[in-house]
């Protein structure tokens, strides 16, 4: 989903860039620049207002290529994010509701299946969480934080270019003025103040780079924070749903259990204390089970054959 998600934004922000590259229209910045140079030149007016992105575009020089690629990645960087940072989809509901049921019957092993089934960022920390329940609540809690500072980091990364973006961009820009100033004062050092069409074409390939990376620029600074902000609640939301979720754990019974590649107990699980309520005997009992390989239904290890489909399993002693 991530992927398509990905392909999407990409799209969307070439095609942002080819309406720009078609349709927008610079009358306004170049009127009065051609009403300074010729009071009676109606066809040199004419001209300027007819002006499109392109034109402008050949007019900055080689430094606006840089530039348009840096548009390209804010506007891609940005639709990818409002579609990937939804708390809905960092903590799908549905999928929140398969797990509580699965750790309420103290199915653990089932609750790893489902979350390795189910690429999100709540699947992955509490996946990564069930494996280190055995150890205690300590190390389940530690694993929830490693786990979502990792995938909060790779959600963010993209978001982080929009940063960078927004810092390279007007220097980018400034290295254009800088050429651009150049080329005048060579043009006026050549020829005088004779060739005003040359001197006009160099300045204004200054003025066309300097406000190009300021165009850029801002935009990626404005959706890097509001982003940054989206990104945070979500995650936030997305980590409060995974401690909700090993709340009612008795991480005190299960000590040993494995959950993972490695199903199974690293020593015997104590038994329950004299006089202890029998429904946590029964939790207890019930953690200690897995799937069929074969029905995938939920059996208990050392069961041999499957009580539901009859097949002949194999256990590691």
């Amino acid at each position: 989903m991530m992927k398509m998600d990905h392909r999407w934004a990409w799209f969307a922000g070439f095609i942002l860039v080819a309406m720009l590259l078609c349709n927008i229209d610079i009358a306004s910045a170049q009127e009065a620049a051609a009403g300074a140079a010729a009071a009676g030149g109606e066809a040199a007016a004419h001209t300027a207002k007819d002006k499109t992105f392109l034109e402008v575009f050949k007019e900055g020089g080689p430094v606006m290529v840089f530039l348009v690629i840096a548009s390209i990645l804010v506007m891609t960087f940005t639709i990818e994010g409002f579609f990937k940072l939804n708390r809905r989809k960092l903590a799908p509901p549905a999928l929140v509701a398969r797990l509580r049921e699965s750790l309420a019957s103290g199915n653990y092993q089932e609750a790893w299946t489902i979350c390795q089934a189910n690429r999100c960022f709540l699947a992955a920390v509490l996946g990564a969480a069930l494996e280190r329940i055995g150890r205690g609540k300590d190390q389940a809690d530690f694993s929830v934080q490693e786990s979502s500072l990792r995938e909060g980091t790779l959600l963010k990364m993209n978001i982080t270019y929009l940063s960078v973006i927004g810092v390279v961009s007007p220097m980018i820009g400034l290295t254009g003025t800088v050429i651009g100033m150049i080329k005048a004062f060579s043009t006026l050092g050549s020829s005088g103040i004779s060739n005003t069409q040359g001197l006009a074409s160099a300045i204004g390939e200054v003025l066309v780079c300097t406000a190009t990376g300021l165009v850029v620029a801002i935009p990626a600074f404005i959706f890097f924070y509001i982003l940054k902000g989206i990104a945070t609640s979500a995650i936030l939301v997305a980590e409060s749903e995974v401690y909700h979720l090993l709340d009612d754990i008795p991480f005190d019974q299960i000590s040993g259990l494995r959950i993972g590649e490695n199903f199974g107990t690293e020593s015997a699980v104590p038994p329950a204390a004299a006089g202890a309520p029998a429904a946590v005997s029964q939790k207890v009992s019930r953690a200690m089970t897995t799937n069929c390989p074969q029905c995938n239904a939920a059996i208990t290890p050392g069961t041999n054959p499957c009580p539901n489909c009859g097949t002949v399993l194999e256990w590691d002693n």
